[in-house]
């Protein structure tokens, strides 16, 4: 056994095929069960199944074995090999309830949820008092977005134990909470969790937890530590950004999302909040840089584009905004956020005829927004397009009924 197990663990993989000749022969079946394990837990699942099928030879009736075999074929891919043999176990046989939760992976595996749950019912019914089948319920409604349910299983079960089949209880119950939007019982766990272990995920998740939360300060905090265990979990420098944006540090907010994009210069998000944040510290020159890099990487990122187009506007850099359109254009990607821009652009560069298709073709999309509609106004006044401006002075006068500036326009129709 000995040296069975130093070849495993060697990984010698022809000096364990050999070893097995004369193991299967000469060792007791106890030993060559534990060589199964063994094999197992190291992932040579074939020869693993070898000495399980020897066993399974020797003792036909032995349900355990079977289940063995049965969780090898399934790590080996082969599910439909694994359900006929889980299949063979006979319901009053002490192992079902097992081969029944077994079962249960195979189904949650193919995506067949209701019946995996019903074949954890079935097992509950054997075992109503089995933590195991508790935990394997909790599991599949948690991954089937039934976070309620879960998290009362869930919760039953940390009132016994912390840990369960390896898992910290208080880690999945956060992990549930967040999932459901129970942002500030998703945090009390995450900091129960961390009392018992720290780990990347577990900042990460408290931290976001927290955001939600609107306890920036917190979020700031956990962040900070997340950076200095490990300062490549690129997720925390928008996040950290974002909570410094929400306590209107503008700076550190722009600083942080600038120490992002040194970890990872991929990744979009990065320069489009790094862009607002330039902007918002008055640095458009810097905006416009981050904006254009974020376009770079995906040229149909339409936020970013949105941003650029807007700082385009602002500085009156009509003829930018247009070649930015038609760019677009010419890749055949349209988006009506756009077109105010546009339209407006057109307009101030006298293509009167291509303003006035962009103001129409945008209308459906901004008939509710005054800003819009009153600059298509007056640009069909001065366009000569009286009987259209006086549609549209109407529905800013219905819009705001209130505002003198619309009555006074329509009295000029009248």
């Amino acid at each position: 056994m000995d040296e069975m197990l130093q070849a495993i663990q060697n990984g010698d993989l022809q000096q364990i095929n050999a070893f097995l000749e004369t193991f299967l022969m000469n060792e007791a079946p106890g030993e060559q069960y534990e060589a199964a394990e063994l094999l197992m837990h190291y992932g040579y699942l074939e020869e693993a199944n070898r000495v399980l099928e020897h066993l399974a030879f020797l003792f036909p009736e032995e349900a355990q074995i079977t289940i063995d075999r049965a969780n090898v074929f399934m790590e080996m891919g082969n599910e439909d090999e694994a359900l006929e043999l889980l299949l063979s176990i006979p319901e009053d046989a002490p192992e079902y309830p097992q081969a029944l939760l077994v079962m249960a992976d195979y189904y949650q595996m193919q995506g067949l949820f209701e019946v995996a749950e019903k074949r954890i019912n079935d097992a509950l019914e054997l075992l109503p008092n089995e933590p195991l089948l508790h935990f394997a319920k909790a599991e599949l409604l948690f991954e089937t977005g039934r976070f309620t349910e879960a998290a009362r299983i869930y919760e039953e079960l940390y009132e016994k134990d912390k840990q369960f089949a390896g898992v910290l209880l208080a880690a999945r119950l956060a992990e549930v909470y967040r999932a459901g939007a129970g942002y500030e019982t998703a945090l009390d766990y995450y900091m129960e969790a961390l009392e018992e272990e720290v780990t990347p995920d577990l900042l990460f998740g408290s931290a976001y937890a927290a955001f939600q939360s609107q306890k920036y300060e917190t979020a700031i905090q956990q962040l900070e530590d997340l950076k200095e265990l490990d300062p490549d979990y690129f997720s925390a420098y928008l996040l950290l950004a974002e909570s410094y944006a929400m306590l209107e540090d503008n700076k550190r907010a722009y600083k942080a999302i600038q120490e992002g994009l040194t970890r990872d210069e991929y990744d979009k998000a990065l320069y489009l909040f790094a862009g607002k944040m330039a902007l918002k510290n008055n640095l458009p020159h810097e905006a416009e840089k981050h904006l254009q890099q974020a376009i770079a990487l995906d040229p149909e990122y339409m936020e970013a584009t949105l941003v650029l187009m807007s700082i385009y506007a602002q500085e009156e850099r009509y003829g930018e905004v247009i070649q930015l359109f038609e760019h677009l254009q010419n890749e055949d990607f349209d988006w009506t956020a756009l077109y105010p821009y546009v339209a407006e652009a057109y307009d101030k560069e006298e293509e009167f005829a291509k303003a006035y298709e962009i103001y129409k073709n945008a209308y459906n999309d901004f008939k509710e927004d005054v800003s819009f509609l009153e600059k298509y106004c007056y640009f069909l006044l001065e366009d000569g397009r009286q009987e259209e401006a006086y549609a549209i002075a109407k529905q800013l006068a219905h819009l705001e009924p209130t505002e003198q500036e619309w009555q006074n326009l329509l009295e000029r129709f009248e």
